[in-house]
């Protein structure tokens, strides 16, 4: 393609509203786009994808352009995309041509963390946690796009028929390897205004996080609570796998995730879901309901570092002092939930991070300081479900791995 002004000149706005990262990148591109109502879908199309694109390899690009600058970033991630100067000619000015040809000629020698795209202080994190050869093939399975995954309701409609009604509509999608609910499609096609999507026969939710219902296992007339239910769509699976039956609590802290969650209920057709708002982790609502709780779901507000296909300004916009933070607020939510469980109760303790500071540490601090709940088995739930997926005790899903976004998950049982 032949490179038009208009378009670099929008893709360099953009890079300039994105790269403070002083909120996401999806929340900035969408003010962007607001603000720019002129650009067609084309052209907004070109400008996200190039944008997701250099926040992907912000490091190695920063370091070949030997600049920061937005302008200069965009020039290198069209060039860096595959379009060759001619292709530029139109779009830029003599001196920008200059640049670029110097840019194109720059072999930067690059350290081990800028050739990953990592900041220094997470790729030294994950040469903890892991061999080096995983930590390679995380970091390079970061620097692809996430495909599309959907969930069917199972109230409303059946795998196979969700997947030809898809076809039907030009739409390929394939069975998730895992997660016997899940649909996986290459690409993005527009889904909103599909019938099933209205209907609420499926969901956009990526396997990972539809294999965390599987772990809290909730049966027909349990008394349910999903501590951390944002915009509810584990609380969408849970309430399916309860056949809408028992009472399930989406509880959390904030009314405008729980805001997104109200037409997403609506469409499902459930009935047993009541979307909760509390103030805080020791809210009188959660005071009330102690002991009482058969299963309970701490999904718990993290780094999301599990999800940087998806999210790539998130490594660049969490610190050390963010990541303690966290976990800090995470064992505070895990506590105070841990109050809902009945005896002999379930709780599953959950993030979509990759970090042992947010996942296995949490719930080992937490079982040494409480006596009353023991580690339960993640592999046997699975194999309960017929999910064949044995990552150990507890649940461990990377993307290079399993295809699906990074996610730990921990059993424990009330004795």
């Amino acid at each position: 393609m032949t490179l038009r002004a208009g378009q670099l000149t929008a893709l360099s706005a953009a890079l300039a509203a994105v790269l403070p990262m002083s909120e996401p990148a999806d929340a900035a591109l969408h003010t962007f786009f607001r603000r720019h109502p002129k650009l067609g879908q084309r052209d907004r199309a070109f400008v996200a994808e190039k944008v997701f694109a250099t926040l992907r390899h912000l490091r190695s690009l920063t370091a070949k352009a030997a600049a920061s600058d937005a302008r200069k970033l965009a020039i290198a991630a069209v060039m860096r995309g595959g379009l060759s100067l001619r292709e530029l000619d139109g779009a830029i000015s003599a001196d920008e041509r200059a640049w670029a040809t110097a840019f194109k000629a720059r072999k930067p020698s690059l350290s081990p963390a800028e050739a990953a795209e990592l900041p220094d202080w997470l790729w030294e994190r994950l040469g903890v946690a892991m061999p080096a050869t995983e930590r390679e093939a995380l970091a390079g399975s970061w620097l692809a796009s996430a495909p599309l995954d959907l969930r069917i309701n199972p109230l409303a409609i059946k795998r196979d028929a969700a997947r030809a009604a898809l076809a039907a509509s030009g739409i390929a999608a394939e069975p998730t390897p895992y997660s016997p609910l899940g649909l996986r499609i290459a690409g993005r096609p527009a889904l909103q205004h599909h019938p099933l999507y209205t209907s609420g026969a499926i969901e956009v939710q990526d396997e990972g996080s539809q294999l965390l219902g599987f772990l809290v296992a909730p049966r027909r007339g349990d008394m349910v609570a999903d501590f951390c239910a944002g915009a509810g769509g584990k609380t969408l699976l849970l309430g399916a796998l309860m056949r809408s039956q028992g009472r399930l609590y989406a509880f959390d802290v904030s009314a405008h995730r729980l805001a997104r969650l109200k037409p997403r209920l609506a469409r499902s057709g459930l009935s047993n879901v009541h979307p909760t708002l509390i103030e805080h982790e020791r809210d009188p609502h959660i005071k009330r309901l102690a002991g009482k709780i058969d299963r309970v779901l701490v999904d718990a507000p993290c780094s999301g570092l599990g999800t940087l296909r998806r999210n790539p300004d998130l490594k660049w916009r969490q610190t050390p002092a963010s990541i303690s933070e966290l976990a800090l607020k995470q064992a505070k939510i895990l506590a105070a939930a841990a109050t809902l469980v009945k005896r002999g109760g379930r709780l599953v303790y959950a993030t979509c991070s990759v970090l042992p500071e947010e996942n296995e540490a949490i719930v080992e601090g937490f079982l040494a300081q409480h006596e009353d709940f023991r580690s339960g088995d993640a592999a046997a739930e699975m194999a309960r479900a017929d999910i064949a997926l044995d990552t150990g005790q507890r649940l461990r899903l990377l993307p290079h791995r399993h295809g699906c976004d990074g996610f730990f998950a921990a059993v424990m049982q009330r004795a």
